[in-house]
């Protein structure tokens, strides 16, 4: 598996927590119910936004195994094998599909305006860096 498919999967979990969250199985809806929209945060949006263009890229058996891993996420929250399910539905749908990595990796770039990878063992990405990051064994920082 590609690097670039686990970070935008890593990058990605907390927004789909969020959006099944604040949407339930909802999240596949076409329109966003406006109850449902105004307590909704843009974490949870771009966590929909996600969802969704999964969801439009599957086939019937796809979207059944995608909607799964999103009520079990909705009927157990804090449950990490319920959010690696659909970590991993979503990894499997990448790996299928390069069109959608580069719609992931789009929507990611618009949300933050910058697009910092790390890349390797030990690696930082830091958009900005306001104090000392190491990365090491043994290292040792005197002011």
């Amino acid at each position: 598996m590609s690097a670039e498919i686990v970070q935008l999967v890593e990058q990605a979990g907390p927004y789909l927590s969020a959006a099944a969250g604040a949407y339930g199985v909802q999240v596949f809806g076409r329109a966003e119910d406006a109850a449902v929209g105004a307590a909704a945060d843009a974490t949870a949006s771009l966590g929909r936004r996600i969802l969704q263009a999964v969801w439009h890229r599957q086939g019937e058996q796809g979207r059944a195994a995608l909607a799964s891993a999103v009520e079990d996420v909705v009927q157990e929250p804090d449950n990490v094998d319920a959010a690696g399910a659909l970590r991993q539905q979503i990894k499997r749908a990448l790996r299928e599909d390069e069109d959608l990595q580069r719609e992931l990796a789009e929507l990611f770039a618009q949300v933050s305006g910058s697009s910092v990878v790390a890349s390797g063992e030990r690696s930082i990405a830091s958009d900005s860096n306001s104090g000392v990051q190491i990365t090491g064994d043994d290292a040792h920082v005197t002011q």
